[in-house]
């Protein structure tokens, strides 16, 4: 994962509206597909590039595939943010 692949990832909306609703917990993504008006296929695209990117992580149950935000990538870019400003990381 790179930063440069994370923060493209973050440039588009529907990706950030997507990680918005894996806030509220995993969701299968037939789940996540219904919250847009956009393709199965144009969002399972979104679900890709966003899991490349590090930003979410997905698991198969049973013939379902389920999304969740990983925590680690964004805790990471806060820190780094954090250091920018001069801060404390922790």
């Amino acid at each position: 994962m790179s930063f440069q692949q994370t923060f493209k990832a973050l440039s588009d909306p529907t990706r950030r509206e997507i990680l918005t609703l894996l806030k509220g917990g995993p969701m299968a993504a037939g789940d996540v597909v219904a919250h847009f008006d956009s393709t199965g296929a144009t969002i399972s695209h979104h679900l890709s590039i966003l899991k490349d990117a590090g930003l979410v992580d997905a698991s198969r149950r049973g013939k379902f595939i389920y999304y969740e935000l990983n925590l680690s990538v964004l805790e990471e870019i806060m820190a780094w943010i954090a250091e920018l400003q001069g801060g404390d990381p922790s």
